[in-house]
């Protein structure tokens, strides 16, 4: 199929929409413009229109519950799909994540997050693609291309400017126009253009004053006024505050409900004569439009037919391959016969495994983002699986859990609902101890007026003796008992909070301890009584059992690691981040890995020289131990197939596929922007359009490893560079020994600015491409330079200035790693 619905079927749609408002009176119209519940809008029967299923990605499709029970395709990070620099990869996840909603019933994805990494501090990272305004767009039109081209909607967010999450609620970000157009607008307009999305979420901040839900001048007059946006703007959760001044600054959806600034509060605005009907008749139809794209509309079928959605896809297979197709290989020394350290080969002989997470690794992000796959497959049981148990050898080493976690590792828990009497209500699997029910979320049989207590229920198998601690999150009275024992009971009320979320979630506290023994199985109890609030807008239930394992002598764990790297073959080190450092709703305050990690690392790389690094971390991490160890992988959060894909690519199976999407640093404080923290609400971005690499090359620092590094398992030669017009081939030659795929980058460098014109970056990302070829074949890749690349925005006349010159096109492997270069002018 096309990328959107041809004229004949808008034609169609709008009749039908037309159809359907005739048949709406003004309570309902307002009613259609508010969540009826958490997920979704009302049905109307009366006009032919379903209910319209939202749900969160961007990595997973939840859906309407945010459980267990309902598990979901967990696919690796945001960063890592950016890592592949394929669009046509995140189209293919696209087409999966259709697939998987439309099995959830759900209508609109709400993804992908494009907003950009203006500060390596920014805690939501993981969940957003690159520095690169560019790349991202590339990226993020492919995956919008592949959701809706399987008949979901999908919505592009935040628009705009939400860049990090302290006092994200309230923040008023400050962004000259220049650099709003040219690097935070950038990728929407590309995305808008391209892909033509069915919907955009509008942001918590303000910018320049307004906050995004009531920003006329962006929404009426940028993306829908001179980009031609056709689809529904949404607010993000909660951030709708108004109900005139964001109607009419074109926000069609106020959600969640019901709660809501819309509704009926906007039909009593309309009889009041504070809100003209007419915007309620605009954001109605647009609603109506989505509603027949996605096939819940009468009089129209949907934009994608049954016939026409993409084959079925492996879910497992693809988020395999998304993960190794993103990870990165920033090292790679060579051993003492001379040859990399890396690919392992098939008969690697011993390995010692060591460090936590590589029992337990991370898969994903917290936040929203996460989502409940029907499993995880750890870097411990991906190499087991492929190399036998006896060839592996694992080492604790280090913990980054130094503080209380979720309940994963060992534990089978449910949750137990009861009513006041006692008896059972209803009952759901909690992997990871965790109970998060929010609006109708709640266990089949279980509603908020008859739910009296939950229990988290079952049984935990501890991997480690010794002394283990308990603690919970939630606020509301507890009672935990392990082993058949009380262990505490008590209540825990609000206190102060960062986010309106956070204080609905509570913060994790130590309760109490028990001695237990290896593989002794203990019974696990924890019965919460839900604190009843009035200051939570949203509904809902959660709280958790949290786990922290026995906390060992540290220098004697790292002793036993390097014990057992000194008798391996090759030494493995996993080390992570965890929810306590990257997560939703709070910013980092620093780049380092948490716990003793970084003395394992040192310590094991001594003992033996064949010592490979993989970094699970969700965005960059400082590793001033990186020129010690023989290689270093990047995995970022690898998603439910992570372990596997780690064992194709250590092993040689497959080469690691991506190029970093992000400037790495090697200290914090070489970054160029260290602030997100705003100053009396507000936020100054004064570095203006001097954002990621682009500022690291004007402040002349080097950082660890520069935007779009990354090694393969082969070499190559680029050969010729030729340019006819704006369009750009590069030949190049596969030197190694192997089968090979390489990212071909064009960074386009501007003539110096003539008088009066304003600074422009050294140079810019206008093109890349994906070359592949066997043993000594040669290929050519062709790219084409887009006209923004020879532009730059004119605050003064309000719209786009072309300027001519004699640029420099650069064929590079990274930013810092031109190969080949050409004159191009530019009339």
């Amino acid at each position: 199929m096309t990328d959107h619905p041809g004229k004949e079927y808008e034609d169609r749609l709008g009749q039908a929409v037309e159809a359907a408002f005739a048949a709406l009176d003004l309570d309902a119209k307002a009613r259609l413009l508010a969540g009826q519940d958490m997920w979704s809008l009302p049905a109307l029967p009366e006009a032919g229109v379903g209910s319209l299923v939202m749900s969160d990605g961007p990595v997973g499709v939840r859906g309407v519950r945010w459980t267990a029970a309902d598990p979901s395709v967990a696919l690796p990070s945001p960063t890592a799909l950016a890592a592949s620099w394929d669009p046509e990869l995140a189209r293919r996840a696209g087409v999966l994540l259709a697939q998987e909603a439309r099995r959830k019933g759900v209508h609109v994805l709400l993804a992908p997050t494009v907003n950009l990494h203006r500060s390596p501090l920014g805690g939501r990272h993981f969940e957003t693609y690159s520095e690169d305004p560019y790349l991202t767009g590339a990226i993020g039109t492919g995956y919008v291309r592949g959701v809706q081209s399987g008949g979901v909607g999908t919505t592009v967010k935040h628009f705009a400017g939400n860049d990090a999450e302290t006092e994200r609620f309230t923040v008023d970000n400050r962004i000259d126009a220049r650099t709003l157009r040219e690097v935070y607008l950038a990728p929407f307009e590309t995305i808008t253009a391209e892909a033509r999305p069915w919907g955009v979420m509008t942001a918590y901040n303000s910018v320049n004053g307004t906050t995004m839900t009531e920003h006329h001048e962006l929404v009426t007059g940028v993306l829908r006024g001179e980009w031609g946006f056709d689809g529904v703007n949404v607010s993000d959760w909660l951030a709708a505050r108004s109900t005139g001044p964001a109607l009419t600054a074109g926000l069609d959806l106020a959600m969640p409900g019901p709660q809501t600034v819309f509704g009926p509060a906007l039909a009593a605005a309309v009889r009041a004569g504070e809100v003209d009907e007419k915007y309620v008749d605009a954001a109605v139809r647009r609603v109506l439009r989505l509603a027949g794209r996605v096939g819940i509309l009468d009089g129209v079928g949907p934009a994608v037919e049954p016939g026409q959605l993409p084959a079925e896809v492996d879910g497992a297979a693809v988020a395999r391959e998304v993960a190794r197709r993103g990870f990165v290989l920033l090292r790679n020394a060579p051993a003492a016969d001379g040859t990399p350290v890396l690919p392992l080969g098939p008969e690697p002989g011993t390995v010692a495994l060591i460090g936590a997470a590589a029992r337990e690794a991370r898969a994903l992000g917290g936040g929203s983002a996460t989502v409940f796959p029907t499993h995880l497959t750890s870097p411990l049981e991906g190499l087991r699986a492929a190399l036998g148990e006896e060839a592996v050898t694992f080492r604790v080493g280090a913990d980054p859990q130094a503080e209380l976690g979720p309940a994963t590792q060992g534990f089978d828990l449910h949750a137990v609902c009861r009513d006041a009497e006692g008896a059972v209500l209803g009952t759901a699997p909690v992997p990871g101890g965790l109970v998060r029910w929010v609006g109708s979320d709640l266990p089949e049989g279980v509603t908020h007026d008859t739910l009296h207590t939950i229990e988290i229920a079952g049984t935990y198998t501890p991997p480690e003796s010794g002394r283990h601690t308990f603690g919970t999150r939630g606020l509301g009275a507890f009672r935990l008992t392990v082993g058949g024992r009380e262990l505490w009971s008590g209540t825990q009320g609000p206190g102060p909070a960062r986010d309106p979320f956070e204080a609905f979630f509570g913060d994790p506290t130590e309760r109490a301890t028990a001695d237990l023994a290896a593989g002794t199985p203990v019974d696990i109890s924890l019965t919460y009584v839900p604190a009843r609030r009035t200051d939570v807008p949203l509904e809902g239930v959660s709280f958790s059992l949290v786990h922290l394992l026995p906390q060992r002598d540290a220098d004697e764990l790292i002793a036993e690691a390097v014990e057992a790297a000194r008798q391996a073959e090759t030494a493995v080190v996993v080390v992570a981040t965890t929810e306590a450092v990257e997560s939703e709703g709070f910013d980092r305050t620093s780049l380092a890995l948490p716990g003793r990690q970084d003395d394992l690392v040192r310590a094991v790389a001594a003992a033996n020289p064949r010592t490979v690094v993989v970094v699970n971390a969700g965005s960059p991490v400082e590793m001033a131990w990186r020129g010690e160890a023989a290689a270093v992988l990047l995995t970022w959060f690898p998603g439910q197939e992570g372990g596997s894909a780690l064992a194709d690519v250590l092993l040689g199976d497959e080469e690691p596929g991506g190029r970093l999407p992000t400037t790495w640093p090697a200290r914090l404080a070489d970054a160029p922007v260290t602030v997100t923290t705003p100053t009396d609400g507000r936020l100054d971005y004064t570095e203006g359009v001097f954002v990621g690499h682009a500022a690291w090359e004007r402040a002349g620092t080097t950082p660890a490893y520069p935007f779009g590094h990354g090694l393969g398992y082969t070499d190559w030669a680029y050969e010729t560079l030729r340019a006819e017009g704006r369009t750009v081939t590069v030949g190049l030659r596969n030197t190694g020994t192997r089968p090979g795929r390489e990212t071909v980058q064009l960074y386009l460098a501007p003539p110096p600015a003539a008088p009066g014109e304003p600074e422009r970056p050294a140079q810019r990302l206008a093109g890349f491409a994906l070359a592949e070829a066997g043993p000594g074949e040669s290929t050519e890749v062709t790219v084409e330079l887009p006209d923004r690349a020879f532009q730059t925005w004119d605050e003064a006349a309000g719209g786009w200035s072309h300027r001519p010159g004699r640029y420099e096109v650069r064929a590079a492997r990274s930013a810092a790693d031109p190969r080949l270069t050409l004159a191009l002018q530019e009339d």
